[in-house]
């Protein structure tokens, strides 16, 4: 998984799989998923990061136990 945010035009971008992107969708505005050619969701992007979350630059990685 990589976790990409750019400043410029303050988009975060989470890959989760390094297939092609086949289709992508946005089904809530500001949120775009993109699928592979089976239908799984390879990454999410969202644009007007800083306006939709507290700091798009801060990434904290927990594993549940």
């Amino acid at each position: 998984m990589k976790v990409k945010y750019d400043p410029e035009v303050d988009v975060l971008s989470i890959v989760l799989s390094d297939a092609p992107v086949e289709e992508s969708d946005q089904d809530k505005p500001g949120v775009i998923l993109d699928y592979d050619k089976s239908g799984n969701v390879v990454s999410l992007e969202i644009l007007d990061a800083s306006k939709r979350m507290g700091n798009p630059m801060s990434v904290e990685y927990a594993i549940a136990r």
